[in-house]
């Protein structure tokens, strides 16, 4: 199993919206990088939920339904979606400024290019996080 991280602004689309619905397609990313990870998810593959913007924290835990296939929003251009259910929220939500500050999280992508919508995360990593949230899957 692989560990991701995606972003969305909870304006936009949240992580309440997800649990509500229940199953969504993580449609529209224009970015190469992000959709090349996209691209590499997995069925099953665990997903950290991402509120950027106002909250900057990971609120939940995420699961890949149905790996890429392409992204019917897309008018032009060769991109990706993936089918994303929720899994359970995090009992404590993580933010930015924890990560930033943590030996083991510093080095997340999340870190480093916060801009990335959709980024890869290690075992070590998706398990700190899981520790420091105060919730087991």
């Amino acid at each position: 199993m692989n560990y991701w991280l995606v972003k969305s602004e909870p304006e936009a689309y949240s992580w309440a919206g997800l649990m509500k619905d229940g199953r969504t397609a993580w449609t529209g990313v224009r970015n190469f990088a992000a959709r090349n990870n996209l691209r590499a998810m997995k069925r099953g593959d665990g997903v950290f939920f991402y509120h950027s913007g106002e909250g900057k924290e990971i609120v939940g835990i995420a699961k890949v339904l149905k790996a890429a296939y392409p992204d019917p929003t897309a008018k032009e251009g060769d991109w990706s979606c993936v089918d994303l259910v929720p899994a359970k929220a995090v009992a404590k939500p993580v933010n930015l400024q924890t990560i930033k500050a943590d030996k083991i999280l510093m080095e997340m992508v999340l870190a480093k290019r916060p801009r990335l919508s959709v980024s890869p995360v290690t075992e070590e990593q998706f398990n700190r996080v899981l520790e420091l949230a105060g919730t087991k899957i």
